[in-house]
């Protein structure tokens, strides 16, 4: 009967169709006209580059004092996103789907040859509509790349944020509960004060659009990175106050790592000679930074994400394999994207990769991998 109920409980609603597009409406209004630094993206290879308008810390908290406000007017309960949860995770499944085709099919006919719009296709339907074949579509103004991560990661925030009311009018909010939800409120908020340097990454310059990362940003960011605040919210789990310094130091270590090394590399890309910790940067062929944590491994930032999304999984005790599916996923996912990313970087830069792997031997854990 339980399986039955989940069945019948993904089934997509008309008022989760109308809640989800409500959400992509607001987001796209206000990532408009809401004040923000404008901050250039990476040079494409056509010499082009597009601009972005950082306003996401505003947006998220413009939408964080509506939606309290409609909880205390009561036109909707503090609950409602929790309520239609896996309503909602179909249908942005669906939407997914939906928005990947129609990215495959459009991009196929564009004529368009700068970097951002040229077709890349292969010819194979499922390589292309998984990975994409355009850099940045748009849509009325809107890249779509740039907005649905933004609309994932708050995302997550939200369903968290209505879990933890749900947990509230259980009685189930205790220590496990707030270090889960204070950690990944942290994290949401700080992604977005520094969001300019999402500009940087991996998968705003180089990756194309496709089912890939629309099902990432869409459904995988806030329906996975939440299962831990799911299962607590039937399951209670007492934490020791050992267990409570050791997930806390876990989360610092790995965000000190994580924000540091995203920062040393967006702040070498805007100006190589900038000092880092205290001294000038080394620089492989003039292009490779070897310095700070980039001189510890060639990915350090992988590996302080991993430790933030096992800081996610702590507070939920050890007794379940469910609430580490996170981690676990993103420990394949993050060594499978290094390998694509050291093949590409040896392709791209030759000799001076095999100088820098030299200097930085260590992928992403020293002395072990």
């Amino acid at each position: 009967m339980e399986v039955e109920g989940i069945l019948s409980a993904l089934i997509p609603s008309w008022s989760s169709v109308v809640l989800l597009f409500c959400y992509f409406g607001y987001l796209a209004v206000a990532g408009s006209v809401l004040p923000g630094k404008i901050v250039p993206g990476a040079v494409l290879s056509d010499g082009s580059r597009l601009h972005y308008r950082c306003n996401g810390l505003v947006s998220l908290l413009l939408l964080l004092i509506l939606l309290q406000t409609g909880v205390y007017m009561k036109w909707m309960p503090s609950t409602v996103i929790a309520d239609k949860g896996f309503e909602l995770l179909s249908t942005t499944f669906i939407f997914s789907l939906i928005v990947s085709l129609i990215l495959y099919t459009t991009g196929l006919k564009s004529m368009n040859q700068s970097s951002s719009l040229r077709p890349h296709a292969t010819g194979d339907f499922v390589h292309d509509w998984w990975f994409g074949v355009q850099l940045n579509p748009h849509f009325f103004g809107i890249d779509l790349k740039f907005f649905f991560v933004r609309a994932g990661m708050m995302g997550w925030l939200l369903i968290n944020l209505s879990l933890l009311a749900k947990s509230y009018e259980a009685g189930t909010a205790n220590v496990s509960v707030i270090l889960y939800q204070l950690f990944c409120t942290l994290y949401v908020l700080d992604y977005f004060f520094y969001e300019e340097f999402m500009t940087s990454t991996w998968d705003i310059i180089a990756e194309r659009l496709g089912f890939m990362l629309v099902f990432g940003d869409l459904v995988f960011i806030p329906f996975t990175f939440s299962i831990q605040g799911w299962w607590l919210l039937k399951n209670k789990v007492e934490l020791t106050k050992a267990a409570i310094v050791a997930n806390c130091l876990v989360f610092l270590i790995g965000y000190m790592i994580f924000r540091g090394a995203n920062k040393q590399k967006h702040v070498f890309k805007k100006d190589p000679k900038a000092p880092i910790w205290g001294k000038p940067p080394k620089v492989v062929g003039g292009k490779l930074l070897a310095s700070g944590y980039w001189g510890i491994a060639r990915h350090c930032n992988y590996l302080g994400d991993l430790l933030l999304a096992l800081s996610f999984s702590l507070p939920c005790g050890v007794s379940s394999a469910i609430p580490y599916f996170y981690p676990t996923y993103l420990l394949i996912l993050l060594i499978w994207r290094e390998r694509r990313d050291e093949a590409r970087c040896s392709q791209k830069y030759k000799e001076i990769w095999v100088e820098y792997c030299k200097h930085v031997p260590w992928r992403i854990l020293p002395y072990v991998y």
